[in-house]
């Protein structure tokens, strides 16, 4: 099935939207299709500032309908003891409450980017989904993360190029406490090697240090820069260490 023929099956949809790639493509592929669609923006402290700019970037250009709705997930202590499944506790409370307001304004069905090149063998979080029926059309029509850049790229969306980025809690090991503190330290990091020019990226908390995990091209980028980057961070880590197993590609 094309995605424009599933708009025209489910013509009035909420989508789930972060500001990257997968959900910006359903979300201007819903409009293009002359469907009723919104995006609803979850906001919680997993998110870097620049992801929500980028939705609202995104619907402003589009000309589509946003709604950001706060979720204070760091008052879930199910979430922020950061157990194996903790993204599904996070999925089931962000959905829960885009469901909520959507249901209020009248949808009958919730979408969000899930495409088919995810591994979800992988995503804890795929169980909140299905268990609150949440439907993934560009998974369903068989969209992959390749065609989806290509598409977008094709339709004028910014997002085309986007590196993945998933939250900020990823940053942190299994098992260890998430605290405001650590997640605003995280995201200060990545905010400063944006500004150098790093792309791609993560820096993870690893024993009190930041481990930076880089693309091969990224890596003399760290060079260049290193006696900056270690002052920089030294500010908030015990330490900078650069994990040689490289980050793939987009």
């Amino acid at each position: 099935m094309e995605l424009s023929e599933y708009f025209q099956a489910h013509p009035q949809a909420a989508i789930a939207f972060s500001g990257g790639v997968d959900s910006a493509y359903l979300l201007w592929a819903g409009m293009q299709a002359g469907a009723r669609v919104k995006a609803y923006y979850a906001k919680t402290a997993f998110q870097p500032a620049f992801e929500l700019e980028d939705a609202k970037r995104l619907a402003q250009e589009l000309g589509a309908e946003l709604e950001i709705l706060p979720v204070d997930i760091l008052c879930r202590g199910a979430v922020t003891a950061n157990p194996p499944d903790r993204c599904y506790h996070c999925k089931r409370a962000l959905f829960e409450t885009i469901l909520k307001a959507a249901k209020a304004d009248g949808f009958p069905l919730v979408l969000d980017g899930t495409n088919a090149s995810d591994d979800l063998s992988d995503r804890p979080g795929v169980r909140a989904l299905q268990e609150l029926e949440v439907r993934s059309p560009l998974r369903e029509c068989g969209l992959t993360k390749a065609e989806i850049r290509r598409r977008s790229k094709e339709a004028g969306l910014f997002t085309w190029d986007k590196p993945a980025y998933a939250c900020l809690a990823t940053r942190i090991p299994t098992g260890e406490e998430i605290t405001r503190e650590k997640l605003e330290k995280t995201e200060e990091a990545e905010e400063y090697l944006m500004r150098l020019g790093f792309r791609n990226f993560r820096v993870r908390l690893d024993g009190g240090k930041a481990r930076l995990q880089v693309p091969a091209a990224g890596l003399d980028l760290v060079l260049e820069h290193r006696a900056e980057i270690v002052k920089t961070l030294k500010q908030s880590y015990a330490g900078v260490v650069l994990d040689l197993e490289v980050r793939d590609a987009l």
